[in-house]
This record gives structure tokens, C-alpha cells and sequence, in this order.
């Protein structure tokens, strides 16, 4: 991907000159001479900078060097006024120094320090997209949509969101704490944090009962699709070679790489497009199209989604939906359908910068929409009322008549996790149902 880089001060200067402005050096503003402004005639191309709003940006300048409370040096209010014009653009364009540049690589590898949750603006607030698993945010019980109002004492209400970021990154071992307001609570919560080193896998697997496999993908590294193959074939592994049915679980992930969401795609189509994306550059105009070759083309499947499924979670979604591939399951996701580049600059730094929207298979922006699931399933949580009795079976009564076949109904009970996970526990018998309903139709 290439673009066009931003003007280097010089070059500013000299396109002052052309265009007969005043010339800023620093907190200096010195006119040209009027035979200069008489010869001067205004670049002929379509990206002349706009005369009156550059007289207003050296006006400001120059007043915050002569007037500030404190002294700010030149480097300092460029840099800021670049932060600011990448901010007012989207929530998700930022100026990456060096510092910022080694984070993004950090997290698109898998490994960092911090407190592990993915962030981002909404109306103007820091929320919470999704916690990573296994993470102290995800430990303590943190939650997609959560509005995070200070962090430590320092309010989050001017905050950017790359600030934010920097602020919850430390080292390993140091204490942050959150001020957390979630949406049905009177009052905000505090929140004590450790950080830790994150050291993120981003694909687990389990079966959840005999021939069903469990696939949670908490977000998209470089080696996700690798690791997803993988943990497929383990699962026909587990369950003797069999595979009746497939849960991928695309709940609170934030996203992430946009070429691994390909990949996972991918091992569940054999033909057909997964996304496509436009923009105003040619070379923003993508189409990733699936191969033949497929892990699991035919499994049956459900993909679990919900508010905290961004991005390439989406991607992902909105392929299988569009394909008829799988039947999506939980709640309405977040709805960034956004790609970003990230451009080196001249200095070293970089551009993270929004290029284009992608788009599904059916030509769907989810941009600040989402996707809507086939099946509308709230999680929540059964409990049984004490003392109805209701979790007492005939196994569990003592001298019970022994069934010969009972080590393997013990075997073949659910695993824990699909009793404990409501929208899970849905998923598996909606998987079992489409099993049922071909043999009950040919009268088997």
C-alpha cells in the first residue's frame, strides 16, 4: 500500500511562498515583499492548501507560543496538532511514534504488557470493545461496553484514544485503576488492575461433547489462521476421526489482522468471496476470494457473536452469514467495517490511517452497523432453584442399578463449559438439531 506523504515543514514554507502568504518561522510571522505576492500565482493542482485556514493555524501557533501558561516547544505543538487532526477523522486513525509503532507490533504478535482489554471512543467515551481472555481485565470481570471514566485520577472525558492506551501499558507488576460505569448500575465502580506480561493465544479448542468441537478464536494474530488448522484437525483427532458439528466462538474479539480473518474464513469455504474493500486509492480496492483447499468445509456450524465482535471477528461473521456457511448465534456485533494502513513517514514515525470500508460477500458495509444474528440468544446464566431438586439424577441416588453402557454415558455427558455458558449450551443443541433433522426427514 502506498500514499502520498505529508509535507515536511520546508515544503510547507516553500508552498507559502508560492502561494504569496506570510512566511512562519517558529513564533515569527514576517510578510513578502509586495513584488513577491505580485508574482506569485497559486498551484495549478486540486491539493493547494486553503489560504485563509493556514493564516488561521499560523495565528493560532504563534499565539500559543507567545501566551500559554507554560512554554511549548515547536516539535511539541506540531506533533499535537498532528494527533488532533488524526482524531477528529475516526476513532481508529492515529500519529504512531516509535514507542507506539513497537505496541502495535506487540499486540499483532501476541505479547505485551498491560492490562488486556481493547479499547475505543463511542460518543465521545472510552469503552471497552472487548476484554482479552485470560487477562486481568477479563479476571476481573470487565465487559464489552463498559465506560471507562478515569484512569487512575486522571479523567478519561479529553482523553485521545491512543493517550488512553499509553496510560493503561506499563510494566509488568504495577497497579492501575479503572474507573468503570456499566450501562443498568447507579454508580460507577472502581477497578485495581496488575499489570502483566499478555502473552496471548489467540485459538483454544475443546470438545464439547463426542463428534461436537468448541473453537474460540479471542483474536486475529498473525499465526491465527495457522493455529485454527491446527486446533480442527486436534478436535477429528479427539473424537476418533469424527466431526458432527462446530462451535466458533467470535465473542468480546476485538479483531485484528485482516489477513488472518481471511485464513479462518477460509477453512471453512472451498469457493467464494470473504471481503472486499474500497477506497479512494486503487490499491485500497482488495478482494480475498476462498481457496479450494478447507479444513472443515462440511461440518455443520454456529458462530457465537456479540457487541464486543469487531473488525475481522466481523469479517469473519459476515462471510460464513452471507454464504449460508454457518447459522450466527448471540447478539448484534460492533460494527467497525474500517481498514487501516499503517504508512512509515519520512522521521521514522508512522501513520496509522483509515483507507477504506470492507465489505461482506453480499455487498454489506457494516460501518457503525453490525451484524445481526440469525439467532437472537441474550447470555445469561441457569441456575437452578435451591431445593427443587432439579439436580438430582438416577445416578446420583445411591445403590443405583448400573447401567452397562455407563462409563460412556458419563463420557458423553457435556463438558462443564457448555453447562456453565448459556448462548454455548444454545449453540450445541442447535448443532445437535441440525444433525437430528436430516435423519428424522429420511425416516432413519
Amino acid at each position: 500500500m502506498t500514499a502520498s506523504q505529508p509535507r515536511s515543514p520546508r515544503l510547507i514554507v516553500r508552498h507559502f511562498l508560492a502561494m504569496g502568504m506570510a512566511l512562519v518561522i517558529g513564533a515569527l510571522t514576517l510578510p513578502l515583499p509586495a513584488h513577491a505576492q505580485q508574482n506569485a500565482q497559486p498551484p495549478a493542482d486540486n491539493d493547494a492548501l486553503p489560504v485563509e485556514d493556514v493564516q488561521t493555524f499560523a495565528e493560532v501557533f504563534e499565539r500559543i507560543k507567545r501566551t500559554y501558561v507554560d512554554e511549548v516547544d515547536d516539535t511539541t505543538l506540531m506533533r499535537n496538532a498532528i494527533r488532533g487532526m488524526l482524531g477528529e477523522l475516526d476513532p481508529h486513525s492515529a500519529y504512531l511514534d516509535k514507542d507506539d509503532f513497537e505496541a502495535l507490533r506487540e499486540t499483532t504478535e501476541g505479547e505485551f504488557s498491560g492490562v488486556g482489554i481493547e479499547v475505543g471512543m463511542q460518543e465521545g467515551q472510552l469503552t471497552i470493545i472487548a476484554p482479552l481472555d485470560d487477562t486481568p481485565a477479563a479476571r476481573a470481570g470487565l465487559q464489552a461496553q463498559d465506560r471507562i471514566l478515569r484512569i487512575d485520577d486522571t479523567p478519561t472525558e479529553s482523553m485521545s484514544l491512543q493517550e488512553a492506551v499509553d496510560m493503561m501499558r506499563g510494566d509488568e507488576g504495577e497497579d492501575i485503576r479503572l474507573t468503570i460505569m456499566r450501562e443498568g448500575e447507579d454508580a460507577p465502580r472502581n477497578v485495581t488492575l496488575t499489570r502483566e506480561t499478555i502473552q496471548t493465544e489467540s485459538v483454544k479448542h475443546e470438545l464439547l461433547a463426542p463428534g461436537y468441537g468448541y473453537l474460540r478464536i479471542s483474536q486475529f494474530q498473525s499465526r491465527t489462521g495457522e493455529q485454527a488448522r491446527d486446533a480442527i484437525a486436534a478436535l477429528r483427532e479427539e473424537g476418533d476421526g469424527d466431526l458432527k458439528g462446530l462451535v466458533l466462538d467470535l465473542r468480546n474479539n476485538p479483531g485484528g489482522v485482516l489477513d488472518s480473518a481471511v485464513d479462518v474464513a477460509d477453512l471453512f469455504l472451498d469457493s467464494g468471496l470473504i471481503v472486499y474493500t474500497e477506497g479512494r486509492l486503487p490499491d485500497s480496492d482488495m478482494r480475498f476470494s476462498a481457496s479450494t483447499q478447507t479444513s472443515a468445509p462440511d461440518v455443520p456450524m454456529v458462530v457465537l457473536i456479540n457487541g464486543g465482535s469487531a473488525s475481522a471477528a466481523e469479517i469473519v461473521a459476515g462471510a460464513l452469514q452471507d454464504q449460508q456457511r454457518a447459522v450466527l448465534m448471540g447478539t448484534e456485533s460492533f460494527g467497525k467495517g474500517s481498514v487501516q494502513q499503517v504508512l512509515p513517514l519520512n522521521n521514522g514515525d508512522g501513520l496509522k490511517l483509515t483507507t477504506a470500508l470492507y465489505y461482506t460477500p453480499d455487498g454489506r458495509s457494516i460501518q457503525a452497523q453490525g451484524i445481526a444474528p440469525d439467532v437472537d440468544v441474550v447470555r445469561g446464566r441457569l441456575e437452578v432453584a435451591e431445593g427443587s431438586g432439579l439436580s438430582i439424577r438416577e445416578a446420583d441416588l445411591e445403590n443405583h442399578l448400573r447401567n452397562i453402557n455407563g462409563e460412556r454415558e458419563r463420557t458423553e455427558r457435556e463438558s462443564s463449559l457448555a453447562e456453565s455458558d448459556y448462548q454455548l449450551g444454545e449453540a450445541l443443541n442447535l448443532l445437535k438439531a441440525l444433525n437430528v433433522l436430516p435423519r428424522a426427514q429420511s425416516g432413519d
